[in-house]
C-alpha cells in the first residue's frame, strides 16, 4: 500500500521498525534512517527482515534530507528523531512533496520551552502543498488525544473537565536512568508546571503539586502535576473543557537523583568551558547514563496511562476512564525495548497506517483528536495495546 521512511533508530524508531515490518499488507516498502547508519543495520538484523533499507542522514540537515526522500521517494515520514530536528524534517517534506507524522512537538535546542505555534504555522503550506502532517501521534500526545476524541465523539455532550494520568510502575534495576532520551526528558520534569482552568493557563512550581492516584492492577502511586503539549491542543479543540491538567508518577529515588542533578548544574542546558572545550553539562549527563534502548531486559513491571474525563451526557454529569496498562517484559519480548519505548512507537505506526489506508488523510497540520478516533483505537486493540473502559466510577481528582 505504501512507502514509509522512519527518521531515528533510537527505542522509539526500533518499536515503530518492528511494529510497521508487522503489517507488510500496509507498509509495503520500509526504510529506517538516522544519524548512525550502523544503529539502523543493528535494528533490520534484529527484525529479521532484509528487504528493509537503511541510510545515513543528519535531521538537522534540510538538503540532506531532500536528498534522501527524493532518492526513497516515501508516502510518509515517521519522525521519531529529536523534537529539535521537527522543524528540518517538515521542510523537507515540502521541499519534496511528502507527507508527515511526529510523537512529540518541536523545541527549540537552547530554550526548554514546548509548544505547537512553530508547527502550526506550517499549516497553509502543507494545505496549498496537498500534504498530510499528523503531530504528536505517540501515546501522550497522542493516545490520549485520541482518547479525549473517543470520548467525545461516544459518552459526552461536553467534555469538561480532563486530567491525562502517566504512571510507570516498573523497575529497571538502575540507580537512576531515564525511559527515553535523558536530555528530553530532563528538559520536560524540571521547567514550571502548567495546567488550564477557565480558559487561562495556571503556572506553578516544578513538581509543586501532587497527590496520590490509584492505577489498575498498580495501586496509589505518588503523582505530580507537568506540563504536557497535548493540553494546548486538547482545549483548543474541545473548548468546552473548563479544567485540563496532566499527572505523571516519579519514585523518591528519581526525584532525589533529579534534585541533585539540578544543584550541582549538570542539568544545565548552556554551554560551559571544560579543558578548553565548550560542553553542555545535560548533553554530557546523558553520554553516562545508561542507554533508554538497554533497560528492557531486566525491566518488570508496567506502564498505566490513560484519561479521566468528566463531563455532561443528555443533562447529566458521568466520568469515564479509559486507559492502557502495557507490560515491560512483554514490549521486549516483542521488540527487546522496554514499554515506555513500546507505548510511544506502536501509536506512531498506526497513525502512519491510517494515513496510508486514506483515513487520516487532510491537507494541513493536524493533531491526532482532529481526525475520527474509531480506526484508531481499533488498530489498538490488535496491535498491542488494549483499551479498558470504567464507566462513572470515582476519578479520584
Amino acid at each position: 500500500m505504501g512507502k514509509v521512511l522512519i527518521i531515528g533508530a533510537g527505542g522509539v524508531g526500533t518499536v515503530v521498525a518492528h511494529k510497521v515490518a508487522q503489517n507488510p499488507d500496509v507498509f509495503t516498502e520500509i526504510m529506517i534512517a538516522s544519524r548512525t547508519k550502523s544503529k539502523c543495520d543493528a535494528v533490520v538484523k534484529a527484525i529479521g527482515n532484509p528487504n528493509i533499507q537503511t541510510a545515513q542522514v543528519d535531521a538537522d540537515n534540510v538538503d540532506e534530507l531532500v536528498a534522501l526522500f527524493n532518492s526513497f521517494k516515501p508516502e510518509i515520514v515517521i519522525n521519531v528523531a529529536l523534537p529539535y530536528q521537527d522543524l528540518t524534517i517538515m521542510e523537507a517534506c515540502l521541499k519534496t512533496g511528502v507527507n508527515y507524522l511526529d510523537t512529540a512537538n518541536y523545541e527549540p535546542k537552547d530554550v526548554a520551552h514546548f509548544e505547537y505555534s512553530w508547527q502550526w504555522a506550517y499549516k497553509k503550506r502543507f494545505e496549498e502543498a496537498g500534504l498530510t502532517a499528523i503531530l504528536g501521534c505517540g501515546f501522550d500526545p497522542g493516545v490520549s488525544g485520541v482518547y479525549t476524541a473517543y470520548a467525545a465523539k461516544h459518552h459526552f455532550d461536553e467534555i469538561q473537565y480532563l486530567d491525562i494520568v502517566d504512571c510507570n510502575a516498573g523497575n529497571h534495576h538502575k540507580a537512576f536512568a531515564t525511559n527515553f532520551n535523558p536530555e528530553i526528558n530532563i528538559r520536560e520534569i524540571t521547567q514550571n508546571g502548567r495546567y488550564y482552568e477557565n480558559g487561562q493557563w495556571v503556572t506553578t512550581q516544578p513538581m509543586e503539586i501532587h497527590k496520590d492516584l490509584t492505577y489498575p492492577n498498580i495501586g496509589p502511586r505518588d503523582s505530580y502535576l507537568l506540563y504536557h503539549e497535548e493540553l494546548e491542543s486538547l482545549v483548543k479543540n474541545f473548548p468546552t473543557i473548563k479544567r485540563a491538567r496532566f499527572w505523571m508518577t516519579f519514585g523518591q529515588e528519581y526525584l532525589t537523583h533529579l534534585r541533585v542533578i539540578q544543584n550541582i548544574g549538570m542539568a544545565r542546558i548552556d554551554e560551559v568551558e571544560y579543558n578548553g572545550v565548550k560542553i553542555v553539562p545535560l548533553q554530557f549527563l546523558k553520554a553516562v547514563l545508561p542507554n533508554p534502548q538497554d533497560l528492557g531486559e531486566n525491566y518488570e513491571g508496567e506502564t498505566s496511562i490513560g484519561c479521566r474525563i468528566r463531563g455532561l451526557k443528555d443533562g447529566k454529569e458521568h466520568t469515564y476512564y479509559v486507559y492502557n496498562n502495557c507490560s515491560h517484559q512483554e514490549a521486549y519480548k516483542e521488540t527487546g525495548m522496554q514499554g515506555v519505548s513500546y507505548t510511544t512507537g506502536v501509536p506512531a505506526m498506526i497513525g502512519a497506517m491510517m494515513f496510508l489506508k486514506g483515513i487520516w488523510k487532510k491537507p494541513g497540520v493536524w493533531n491526532v483528536e482532529e481526525f475520527d478516533p474509531d480506526p484508531f483505537m481499533e488498530q489498538l486493540n490488535k496491535q498491542g495495546l488494549p483499551w479498558h473502559e470504567v464507566m462513572d466510577g470515582d476519578l479520584e481528582l
